[in-house]
């Protein structure tokens, strides 16, 4: 397996000129923050994530977490010792507020410090991203006793948290829930249920580990709005807020799956646990989705860091694999594979794909600093209807490309690839599952259609387009009017599918072309993030060779890919009268 080299020049670059980093850092939030202590931070990001944490990637897959007899799950030795180095360096704390220990950095710097992170090894990077889930959610609706008790030590690193949601019954409908919790006493509650796909959801990896967990107390209306969300440790705080005895709950079993072997998927059982209620009663959704919105687009992140990952290395086979002889090199030798034109396609394609959405999970986290951050109170609201807009794009996009572009990666390596001892299986099999955690890719382009779109009345997205739009003067400025067409004739497209899902009368004809429209999206928004790079680098691009293929990487988006979204159209302006007049349930026979 190659080595992992962050793409820093990149990252810096989309905080620049698509996140407006310089901006974000004049909010009074940021006042200790300027772009040159961020971009030190990355710097530094890069060697230890790329020095401490990618080595042990190989490790999680191998070796994988272990559940033990007495139901306690053991880490690989590498990941204990590389997380260690890791709460020691203060990584977990870059995003989080300076009250509780954190180092107060806006979101989008914490968004490109922890794709390094989950490029270098996605099944360690699980325990930290559910943290900081964990951190928001405690932070925005925990009482000040809860925010003292437990937030410095998440946000340091030494408590980990989990989401503990779905049930046998209640997967994607969470409104299934039977978990119970019954009130006691002395104002704690009793959890009592068994909890599935739990991440993280025991290790030995951290002193504690606190679980926020869904559940539904004794009266409590039916489905979603009748379910309480609570905190329920591994060890119970004690007087003075450090641990105390155990409580009553276990991993009865850890799940054997397709990838990411190094993080720990468990079945939790809860047998009358002790837990504290956060905010309200049945108020639990609600703030749940607080964990969710923020792990939706560190999932997207997932998705692009594996293809980052995987795209190294098959450029890195690609030019020391000979085989066959490539259009014009001498009879007597065989050539590297990356000079042969269906090579170079797989990898031009993953590279554009990647740095495009990239930007668009960047920008969907500076949105959200925007959102709560900016001066300005209409900015704000607009800012928030702007990342709610892009977070099921961003992560629905962002996870298919990494399934699609690791198996690229497979296919680049030809039959190598195939043999797990290259590693280049390793990325295919851990991207999997992105696409289905914090809500399948389907449920993604479903809340896209039904809840994002209509936002004021449509609004929010015809603004959207109109920016997009906008970027035809800069494309043109540069001399990049073939990009520039490209990008006008797929935003028409795109326009035309969105006016089209805003007046169906038929639900079933929205939510039938939910997905190809969500797909339709990203190839737009990747597309317009990489036409606004190529306008800033088009200036450099005769000295620079790396602003020059900024500049053809976006012409390659425009011409190759991009065209995809007429393909689309029809698929989604088809209804759903094609999807049910085939009797699936039948036999072929």
């Amino acid at each position: 397996m190659s080595d992992y080299t962050p793409p820093l020049r990149d990252i810096k670059f989309v905080l620049d000129h698509i996140c407006g980093l310089d901006e974000i850092v004049t909010y009074p939030a940021f006042e200790h923050v300027d772009p040159e202590l961020a971009f030190g931070a990355l710097d530094e990001a890069a060697r230890f994530f790329s020095e401490v944490v990618a080595p042990t990637n190989r490790d999680g897959d191998t070796i994988g977490s272990v559940r033990n007899s007495d139901g306690t799950v053991t880490a690989p030795e590498s990941f204990k010792k590389a997380y260690e180095q890791f709460v020691a360096a203060g990584w977990g704390a870059v995003k989080f507020p300076a009250e509780y220990g954190g180092h107060g950095f806006p979101g989008a710097v914490g968004l490109a410090i922890l794709e390094m992170l989950t490029t270098a090894n996605m099944a360690f990077s699980l325990c930290p991203m559910l943290t900081s889930s964990a951190i928001l959610a405690i932070d925005a609706h925990g009482s000040d006793e809860q925010k003292a008790l437990y937030l410095e030590k998440l946000i340091s690193g030494e408590w980990a948290g989990t989401m503990v949601l779905t049930e046998s019954e209640a997967g994607s409908d969470v409104g299934a829930v039977r978990t119970k919790a019954e009130s006691r006493d002395d104002g704690t509650w009793a959890i009592t249920g068994t909890k599935i796909f739990i991440t993280w959801g025991e290790h030995d990896m951290t002193d504690n580990i606190v679980h926020l967990v869904l559940a539904r107390t004794p009266g409590a209306p039916p489905g979603t709005k009748g379910i309480s969300l609570f905190i329920v440790p591994k060890y119970l705080p004690d007087a003075a807020g450090g641990l105390g005895e155990a409580n009553t709950l276990n991993c009865v079993s850890i799940e054997h799956k397709l990838g990411i072997h190094g993080s720990p998927t468990c079945v939790m059982a809860f047998e009358d646990a002790v837990g504290w209620m956060v905010g309200e009663e049945n108020q639990g959704m609600r703030y749940m989705f607080t964990m969710m919105n923020d792990a939706r687009i560190h999932v997207g992140l997932e998705g692009i860091g594996l293809a980052e990952r995987s795209y190294q290395q098959a450029l890195e086979f690609a030019t020391t694999r000979t085989q066959g002889r490539a259009v014009g090199a001498p009879k007597t030798e065989a050539s590297p594979i990356i000079e042969h034109p269906d090579v170079r396609r797989m990898l031009l394609t993953m590279r554009a794909y990647i740095e495009g959405t990239r930007a668009l999970l960047y920008d969907t986290a500076a949105a959200l600093d925007r959102s709560h951050h900016g001066p300005d109170e209409d900015a704000r609201s607009k800012a928030a209807d702007r990342a709610a807009l892009l977070t099921p794009v961003a992560k629905a996009f962002g996870t298919d490309l990494g399934v699609e572009l690791t198996s690229l990666g497979v296919q680049i390596h030809g039959g190598m690839g195939y043999v797990e001892e290259t590693g280049a299986a390793q990325h295919f099999r851990d991207a999997r599952i992105a696409p289905i955690y914090e809500g399948t890719n389907g449920i993604q382009a479903i809340d896209l259609v039904l809840r994002k779109l209509p936002l004021r009345g449509g609004a929010a997205v015809r603004e959207y387009f109109a920016e997009v739009t906008a970027t035809d003067g800069d494309l043109r400025a540069a001399g990049l009017g073939g990009i520039a067409d490209a990008l006008n004739g797929a935003v028409a497209q795109l326009v035309e599918a969105t006016e089209y899902l805003l007046a169906c009368d038929d639900p079933n004809d929205a939510l039938a072309g939910a997905t190809p429209y969500c797909r339709m999206f990203g190839l737009v928004a990747a597309g317009y993030y990489l036409g606004r790079q190529a306008a800033v680098a088009a200036g450099s691009a005769g000295s620079d060779v790396w602003m020059a293929d900024k500049v053809a990487t976006a012409r390659f988006y425009a011409t190759q890919l991009l065209p995809q979204t007429g393909g689309l159209l029809p698929a989604v302006r088809a209804g759903a009268d094609a999807l049910f007049d085939v009797g699936l349930a039948t036999t072929s026979s």
